[in-house]
């Protein structure tokens, strides 16, 4: 075995969870290594949807004009229809992605970065590259094999594929990014909750012009629902667009407790002309895969030295869009920590937050992705799809919304409602942007957060401690920024208003004292910042004298609704807790 490699944090896996805790350690100056079991980076497009949460992290590590430049946007996203083919019957369509005029105000003003559909094989590129030309060390084709800890780092086994040699990694912490059968969180024994393997699909990757299919419909997603013998009572296929409109990825469905299809071309291409519903369409196949629905999350994320992210800890099937954005977030939560830590600013307790804070969202948007797909359920009900499994008569049950009698009226209204409550999978801002940690890293004031609407479907902007930090759009130098652009930056951030500058001279002194840098700034007509449409005013839940104190990853730490003699202690006070250093 050759001499052994050392750095400070070592990452296992180039997905998005891996591309984008390497990024951002990178980004704060830690020194990592990036390994890999593969030759390349990701070459199909799996995960896509990029939500807002997502972007601001994106926006903060500063690559978000580099997704957008690649990305589909948001006005091509949304028009999602449910039909029994492309070329068939339309059932009906529904505004996603938060397109409908009502849902689009709401997304507009909830954050400064719109949502965007930006392929996988195209996301691991920004975040890989990016992390490396800010110091990251990547090793292709390195296979992790296995980890010892103990009090003062772990060390990791890894294989050289190319060499077929073993080396050993000594790092001081290690994280396990290493997808949905995670070898780094089945070695430290995370405990998990729920099953594998609940559902089986297939994944068809193809090119073909279906512009004149689609174009004047514009979506990602395209729900296209079959009944025959061929397709073993009630199929739903969704073809979704990779890159308008030429790319294209198909997913079926098969029996999971049955034979797997044969991925044979032919086999792929009948599917596809089958979801068309036209063969005469030229379609040219790029490679087809297999892979199972699964309803699974850690209830902890790490064990000692060593963290776990992404699918390595909740996997679901891709339902809401949510797995690539949960795991880019994880990174986000978890590097900043790493980075005081290393550096003697933190106390090592400050870790044991990353679980506490993520666990809960994991389980959310595992439990929401896999209640998505059972919704489903609402519109086969709607079309009398349920109470037979004659393939016939099904057709007929279809047809028959469109007579004019009271049964159809009533199967029409059904129907309406079925889609409508897809709302559920497609429009939910509240679980990408609500989401509001209870843990040692954040200093309650003794309220509960409200939500007046729908918690999954809306986002309810608040500065309670725990809470991701409000958007509000600020005037500096003629120019326009987020309240988010003042925070993040791998630093701690006070934002105060007229009145309230001594919290700025406190934070001033709390941060000389901990050996903390803390960016403090002043809100208001004639300061350095202005308020340009009340926004902020209306968003802030404290004084024009109070303050909000913002984490690095821009989520509220403490706040203190006016001014007080005793700014100081208490500023002070809330940071010592925040890092762990209370006692």
């Amino acid at each position: 075995m050759s001499e052994v490699v050392e750095t400070d944090v070592l990452v296992v896996g180039s997905g998005p969870a891996g591309g984008a805790a390497a990024l951002l350690l990178s980004t704060y100056g830690v020194p990592n290594i990036m390994v890999t079991k593969y030759g390349r980076l990701a070459d199909t497009p799996r995960a896509h949807i990029t939500n807002q949460r997502t972007m601001e992290v994106l926006r903060d590590a500063d690559v978000e004009n580099q997704v957008i430049a690649q990305a589909t946007p948001q006005e091509l996203m949304g028009d999602t229809v449910f039909c029994t083919s492309l070329t068939g019957e339309e059932l009906g369509r529904l505004r996603t992605w938060h397109t409908h005029p009502s849902r689009l105000a709401d997304h507009n003003l909830a954050s400064p970065s719109a949502i965007c559909d930006m392929p996988q094989h195209l996301m691991e590129p920004v975040l890989v590259n990016n992390a490396i030309a800010r110091g990251t060390t990547m090793r292709f084709n390195t296979e992790y094999l296995s980890l010892e800890q103990d009090a003062d780092g772990v060390t990791a086994t890894v294989l050289d594929r190319v060499r077929g040699d073993k080396y050993e990694i000594r790092a001081k912490y290690l994280i396990g990014a290493d997808g949905g059968r995670s070898k780094v969180a089945q070695d430290i024994d995370l405990p998990m909750v729920g099953q594998m393997g609940v559902a089986g699909s297939v994944n068809i990757l193809f090119d073909a012009d279906l512009s004149g299919l689609v174009a004047h419909r514009p979506s990602t997603l395209y729900w296209v629902l079959q009944t025959g013998s061929e397709v073993g009572g009630i199929g739903m296929g969704l073809v979704r667009c990779v890159r308008p409109w030429h790319e294209w990825l198909i997913v079926w469905g098969y029996d999971i407790n049955g034979e797997p299809p044969e991925l044979t071309e032919q086999y792929a291409r009948q599917v596809v002309h089958r979801l068309i519903g036209d063969d005469s369409i030229p379609v040219s196949i790029r490679s087809s895969s297999l892979w199972t629905v699964n309803h699974m999350y850690a209830e902890r994320y790490h064990q000692g030295r060593v963290f776990c992210a992404g699918d390595a800890v909740h996997r679901h099937p891709p339902s809401n869009g949510l797995g690539s954005n949960t795991s880019i977030q994880d990174a986000y939560n978890l590097a900043w920590k790493l980075k005081l830590v290393l550096d003697g600013t933190a106390d090592p307790s400050l870790l044991e937050t990353y679980s506490t804070e993520r666990a809960p969202v994991g389980q959310q948007i595992v439990n929401r992705a896999n209640q998505s797909i059972a919704e489903t359920g609402r519109i086969f009900d709607a079309l009398g799809l349920l109470s037979t499994e004659d393939p016939e008569q099904m057709v007929k049950n279809i047809e028959a919304r469109k007579s004019a009698t009271p049964e159809g009226q009533r199967q029409r209204q059904l129907l309406r409602e079925a889609i409508d409550f897809k709302d559920y999978e497609f429009n939910t801002l509240g679980v990408e942007l609500n989401q509001r940690y209870r843990s040692a890293a954040v200093v309650p004031d003794g309220t509960e957060p409200t939500f007046p609407r729908d918690e999954q479907l809306y986002h309810h902007p608040t500065t309670w401690p725990g809470a991701k930090l409000p958007h509000a759009w600020l005037g500096h130098d003629r120019q326009r920024l987020s309240t988010l652009d003042l925070g993040g930056h791998g630093r701690f951030t006070l934002l105060t208003g007229i009145g309230g500058e001594p919290w700025i001279d406190a934070a001033t002194e709390a941060g000389a004292a901990l050996g903390l840098t803390i960016q403090g700034y002043v809100i208001g007509p004639g300061a350095q910042y202005e308020d340009l449409y009340g926004d902020w005013a209306r968003l802030r839940e404290v004084t024009d004298t109070g303050c909000v104190l913002v984490r690095p990853d821009n989520h509220v730490c403490f706040r203190h609704p006016e001014a007080t003699p005793d700014a100081g202690s208490l500023l002070s006070d809330a940071l010592r807790r925040v890092l762990g250093r209370a006692a």
